[in-house]
């Protein structure tokens, strides 16, 4: 194996371990702030942070809203890398993004990491601002 291609792969293998401590601690934190037996997955976080970016709280959702949630969740953590950009809110107070560039063809692995990489960035954000309060 080439020396570039080792540390290629050595830095890959940094950054997963790196990924796959800060996603557990997310999702611990989350776990924990719900008071919940079990640590949430990665559709429940998109649920979470639709719910956060709608800003209001209902007790239930219909099956297509709590799906409008975790699209709104994608685009708002796509919004990060310049993919969306929010438009403003509908007469509903529902937020509303516009798809700037095309994600390209990700494997569902990648996509799912690529969202894990970006909840992490989200809930790294959300500490930095409860910090400055």
């Amino acid at each position: 194996m080439e020396s570039s291609t080792v540390k290629t792969t050595v830095r890959r293998e940094v950054e997963d371990w790196e990924l796959d401590f800060e996603w557990l601690r997310v999702r611990h934190e989350v776990k924990d702030a719900l008071r919940r037996d079990t640590l949430p997955d990665l559709n429940t976080l998109l649920f979470l942070i639709g719910i956060q970016e709608l800003g209001r709280w209902r007790k239930t959702f219909s099956k297509e809203e709590k799906q409008d949630l975790m699209h709104i969740a994608v685009c708002r953590l796509l919004a990060y890398d310049g993919y969306y950009e929010f438009v403003g809110r509908d007469a509903d107070g529902w937020p509303h993004w516009r798809q700037v560039r095309h994600l390209g063809n990700m494997s569902v692995a990648d996509q799912e990491r690529l969202l894990k990489i970006k909840i992490v960035q989200y809930f790294k954000d959300l500490e930095a601002e409860r910090e400055q309060l």
